[in-house]
């Protein structure tokens, strides 16, 4: 999908720079002049952000910031995850490509996200073997795997409390599947909470931005055009309409509808 925009977007002549780490966005008389990037100014007419929304504000001079400290703070976030990559030095057996390990207490584990924010104890989880369906994705007679683990946002985050969640997962894998597993592992790379912090500058290290509850719905979510700055625009999980990847997609396209409007 992100292969396919880019294609469209440089034969339509949009030039794209990346490794651009964006240190402020510029504003004077309530309009954006652009943002600094790298230390060097870029001159904008309009500028869109498509990166975390609460970030994305700490770039603008605090008067110019629709949504205070407080209101993030009060905002129930979606949850973020511990992530495991994996491969195999042997073929996974009783699993398919999806697979859900729902063998623990769900309400437990929703209260350690949302209730009583906390690293649960006995996680559910979740496990993608990839090479089950795609040979390409592991050497032959062997497998690739990628296991997730539902959290709350803003966990104190470790290798160590990483290490120990991962022996917890595969002592389950090998009771549940009847195989051992983890004198199997060839290769194994961690994705958490500070990593989301640290690549997305994702609130929290939240992953999938707000919760969908009543009141974040619709028109109770952060809004997708600034209401302080004239022609500065907002899209992704965290506006209109909401998280994943579809609507993520749809606010660029709804924002892209706004940009003309207000240009004419």
């Amino acid at each position: 999908v992100v292969n396919g925009f880019v294609k469209l977007a440089e034969d339509l002549g949009v030039k794209i720079l990346t490794s651009q780490n964006v240190e402020k966005i510029v504003v004077d008389s309530d309009k954006v002049k652009g943002v600094i990037s790298n230390n060097h100014f870029v001159k904008a007419d309009i500028v869109i952000s498509g990166a975390d929304y609460h970030h994305t504000e700490t770039l603008l001079d605090e008067n110019y910031r629709m949504y205070s400290e407080k209101y993030w703070e009060k905002k129930t976030f979606a949850p973020s995850a511990l992530l495991f990559y994996v491969g195999f030095n042997k073929k996974i057996k009783n699993v398919a490509h999806h697979t859900l390990f729902f063998d623990t207490s769900f309400d437990v584990h929703a209260q350690d996200i949302y209730d009583n924010p906390k690293w649960p104890k006995e996680p559910l989880f979740y496990a993608s073997f990839s090479s089950k369906t795609d040979a390409s994705f592991a050497p032959k007679s062997k497998e690739a795997a990628t296991f997730l683990i539902p959290l709350a946002p803003g966990l104190t985050d470790d290798l160590k409390v990483r290490e120990a969640y991962f022996l917890k997962i595969m002592e389950r894998l090998e009771n549940l599947t009847g195989q051992d597993l983890k004198d199997q592992v060839l290769f194994k790379e961690s994705y958490c909470v500070n990593d989301f912090v640290n690549d997305y500058n994702s609130f929290k290290g939240n992953a999938y931005g707000l919760a969908n509850t009543l009141f974040q719905t619709a028109f109770l979510r952060p809004k997708i055009k600034s209401k302080k700055v004239k022609n500065l625009f907002f899209t992704g999980q965290l506006t209109v309409p909401g998280p994943g990847v579809p609507p993520a997609i749809i606010s660029g396209k709804i924002v892209s509808d706004m940009v003309i409007n207000n240009s004419k």
